[in-house]
């Protein structure tokens, strides 16, 4: 089947029809497959790294280590999924979109996670209007941030898996977690990411801000082993790791 009509086929999957079969149908089926958490969401991570395991320069940019392939494997999980979730710190240096401008299919709904409420409410994901915006906080405050509803998930810090639970109560369960590094790596502390997506360029930085930040593990027993398997996209490759909620060894002691 020729790759248009396989993503044509998917968006129509995302809404109840049949995964197509080849590799774009491998690829997505697990990200449209019925959710087996309690918390009725499937969730999907996303990085992309340097070979040297970096998502940016030590001052932020990060524009662009994937290539095109890339930009658009990242627009095809926004255009599948409910939600796409970014942290505070991704929307400062990058004041990211958040849409499906590289490939056919629905925006879904943004969700910053600001738990401080640092952000001005200046950034076009509370300005542009595109596509319904949440922002996730810790603190009290209006319940507007520019053009974006305020949803207060914890106390100082954000409760990841009661914010899941309020998304699903919203009908939105199939969740993309698009970064930066720290959102996804809480994700993966707290045993919330069914599945991961790491995107490999051949490119060495040496310095900057490492794909992972969790508690440190003195055995390698403590670390998270997996299977994946291999995608080429252009001149990258995708790995697509199944993890099913579980959490490196070193996060254990601090579950909820």
């Amino acid at each position: 089947m020729p790759e248009e009509d396989a993503w044509a086929a998917l968006l129509r999957a995302r809404d109840g029809g049949a995964v197509p079969d080849g590799a774009l149908g491998d690829l997505f089926a697990p990200v449209l497959a019925t959710p087996i958490a309690e918390d009725g969401c499937i969730v999907i991570g996303r990085l992309a790294q340097t070979l040297d395991g970096r998502i940016a320069c030590a001052n932020g940019h990060s524009q662009w280590i994937g290539g095109p392939g890339d930009i658009l494997h990242t627009h095809r999980l926004r255009a599948l999924c409910n939600v796409v979730m970014v942290g505070a710190r991704t929307v400062h240096h990058d004041d990211p979109r958040l849409t499906t401008r590289e490939a056919t299919g629905p925006n879904p709904v943004r969700v910053v996670l600001d738990p401080a409420r640092r952000l001005p409410d200046t950034h076009r994901v509370f300005t542009d209007g595109v596509a319904p915006t949440l922002l996730i906080t810790a603190t009290d405050g209006p319940d507007r941030h520019g053009q974006a509803e305020v949803l207060r998930a914890g106390e100082g810090e954000i409760d990841l898996p009661a914010l899941l639970r309020a998304l699903a109560a919203r009908g939105l369960r199939r969740i993309f977690v698009e970064g930066g590094g720290r959102t996804v790596s809480a994700f993966l502390a707290a045993g919330c990411l069914d599945r991961l997506h790491v995107t490999l360029a051949p490119v060495i930085l040496g310095s900057g801000i490492p794909a992972f930040t969790l508690p440190e593990a003195v055995r390698m027993d403590q670390g998270l082993r997996f299977r994946w398997a291999v995608h080429p996209i252009g001149e990258d490759l995708l790995l697509d790791i199944p993890l099913g909620r579980r959490r490196p060894g070193s996060c254990e002691g601090d579950a909820r």
